[in-house]
């Protein structure tokens, strides 16, 4: 656990959220993620507004800190978890098996009978062999298809390396009918960071067509699992929680009545918005005297939490206790010897031009994929700690 001290009277009285009051506050001695509980808890219930009858299972991946988990827990939710790790973690803090689907579609045969063992029962494949694995380590299990979907709007796409062609999917329900799984329904993810509830409907008319697809066959389904997608606020700006939640549920049922059973999956929607990164910078420099643009070096880059800067996706904002001075463009990049780890360059930040070594930032909406995310310890730099408020 990160040493960090409060210090009340460096505050400069900055309106900001509650993590970055204690940004400011505190004394770090290295990269941090703060968490707001009560922030995850509102976005929960926000969500929940929105969608209704759907049941919530939040993707573990986004965040695993264990007091994230038990608050959501407490307030009712389910869980995706994607390894055996996950699941018991998920059980430590009191869900139940019942309210945890094991979603990775590549899992270890041995992780399957682990997860069938206490009790997990619903599966998901997007392959025969796949299918063959479950049946063999947990007989009778509940699965759903997942498909590889088009037409994708979001920042973060997360197609291709799961999922299966809308034309295979019929015969992989065949063949877990063979092999005497229950196939339930089918699955698929929009991507990461979709900021338009109306981009979810071309996906759900290709998801529809292999649903009526499936029926015809003979195969009834009774759930679909819309995944994830549900945005957070970074620079562009996004819908609310509630309002963009229930725009996709009026487009699931639009297309698939009110009967079926519904999940979602949202990660970085339940928590990204949470969280910032106590981080400072390290140095500030010129290429050149002709150079248009300073260059701004954090003690925190790729490596360490910020993958999501690849090709620039996700464009985080950034905070510091410098906002009264006029700012200017430039290139924000990380501690790294390695000459990937640069954030933004195509499309230069705006800092404060008197921004200078050992100043305090603070990164915003970093409370998704970003502890997760960081390295073990590249080059020598420590991973980042975690402290939830």
């Amino acid at each position: 656990m990160n040493a960090y001290v409060a210090d009340f009277s460096a505050y400069s009285a900055i309106e900001t959220s509650r993590v970055e009051r204690f940004i400011f506050d505190t004394h770090f001695d290295r990269p941090t993620l703060v968490i707001d509980r009560e922030a995850v808890a509102r976005q929960f219930r926000a969500l929940r507004d929105g969608l209704g009858r759907a049941s919530i299972h939040y993707a573990v991946k986004a965040n695993p800190a264990r007091e994230i988990i038990e608050t959501l827990v407490g307030l009712g939710s389910h869980f995706d978890a994607a390894s055996r790790g996950e699941i018991e973690l998920c059980l430590a803090q009191g869900a139940a098996p019942s309210e945890i689907s094991f979603g990775n579609t590549i899992k270890r045969a041995s992780d399957i009978a682990w997860a069938h063992g206490v009790g997990i029962t619903l599966f998901a494949a997007d392959a025969e062999e796949e299918l063959e694995k479950i049946a063999e380590h947990a007989p009778g299990a509940r699965v759903y298809i997942r498909l590889i979907v088009d037409a994708c709007e979001a920042d973060w796409p997360l197609t291709r390396k799961f999922g299966c062609g809308r034309d295979k999917a019929v015969s992989l329900i065949a063949r877990a009918a063979e092999l005497g799984l229950d196939p339930v329904g089918l699955s698929f993810h929009v991507g990461s960071q979709t900021k338009r509830a109306a981009a979810w409907a071309p996906i759900l008319d290709q998801v529809k067509s292999v649903w009526d697809a499936a029926e015809d066959a003979g195969f009834p389904l009774s759930l679909l699992n819309i995944g994830g997608g549900f945005p957070a606020f970074y620079t562009d700006a996004v819908q609310g929680p509630t309002p963009y939640a229930a725009e996709v549920m009026a487009q699931v049922e639009a297309r698939f009545g009110t009967e079926i059973e519904i999940m979602a999956e949202p990660g970085r929607g339940m928590v990204a918005e949470a969280g910032a990164i106590a981080a400072e910078v390290v140095l500030v420099s010129k290429k050149s005297d002709s150079d248009l643009h300073r260059w701004v070096y954090l003690d925190i880059g790729r490596f360490s939490g910020l993958a999501e800067t690849e090709g620039e996706a996700i464009r985080y904002q950034f905070a510091t206790q410098r906002e009264h001075e006029a700012k200017g463009p430039c290139v924000m990049a990380g501690p790294s010897c390695d000459s990937a780890d640069v954030l933004y360059e195509k499309r230069p930040v705006e800092l404060p031009l008197g921004l200078r070594a050992g100043d305090k930032v603070a990164i915003r909406s970093c409370g998704a994929y970003t502890s997760t995310y960081s390295s073990v310890g590249f080059n020598g730099f420590p991973p980042l700690d975690v402290v939830v408020i």
